[in-house]
């Protein structure tokens, strides 16, 4: 009898240890790429930028982010914005309810890499408040959720807390990244985002993107 219980015991820890792995495999994603989909090569953003209408900004007359319902729920416990942490993150592990309790994040729009995800905001490269000003004031609410969590072009990034914040609504005309090496990049996701959303813009903001855009090479 006591030969039994052993083996029942050494059963149940060997069965414990395997549900444990299994559950750290599920919670620990695999390395990311890094970077949004959907970022066009030069001819495609040029074009692009180029079919855009051309038009004096919008009112902010009843714009509210509230508007625009972000971070709805991707899978399981994940929301756009911790999906966007797992796919901008390098070796980013997460607990149950998709907190990032490990990884690291870097932020190509100043060059600083983080290993807190407090230290890290997903940036909406076209701005709520822009989209709003752009056209989306006459969007349903459904279609501003659509946008304001859109992961399949490049309108989410994971970047530095503060420089999202110094960002805020402005657009290429008043603001870019302090990287000058990433100005190309920055232009064609904002392009491909006004683009792919039916969006205006401005004079000044096109005048911007196309001298970003002439930095790239392809």
């Amino acid at each position: 009898m006591p030969f039994i219980r052993r083996r029942r015991i050494r059963r149940t820890l060997t069965a414990t240890a395997a549900v444990t792995a299994i559950t750290a495999s599920l919670l620990v994603a695999t390395p990311a790429g890094a970077a949004p989909p959907g970022i066009p090569a030069k001819a495609t953003a040029q074009s692009n930028l180029n079919a855009l209408t051309v038009a004096t900004q919008g009112s902010m007359t009843g714009y509210s982010r509230d508007l625009f319902p972000h971070w709805s729920t991707v899978s399981g416990a994940c929301n756009t914005r911790e999906t966007v942490l797992r796919r901008d993150g390098s070796g980013v592990g997460v607990d149950s309810s998709c907190y990032p309790t490990s990884g690291s994040w870097y932020s190509p729009y100043d060059g600083a890499t983080w290993s807190d995800p407090a230290d890290v905001d997903i940036d909406h490269v076209v701005p709520l408040a822009e989209a709003w000003r752009s056209g989306a004031s006459s969007w349903t609410t459904s279609r501003r959720q659509s946008f304001a969590n859109d992961l399949n072009g490049p309108q989410l990034i994971a970047v530095t807390d503060n420089v999202n914040q110094a960002k805020g609504d402005q657009d290429p005309s008043t603001w870019k990244p302090s990287r000058t090496a990433y100005h190309c990049t920055y232009a064609k996701m904002w392009i491909r985002t006004k683009y792919n959303w039916g969006l205006r813009l401005q004079s000044a903001e096109k005048s911007a993107l196309q001298t970003m855009l002439n930095t790239c090479s392809s």
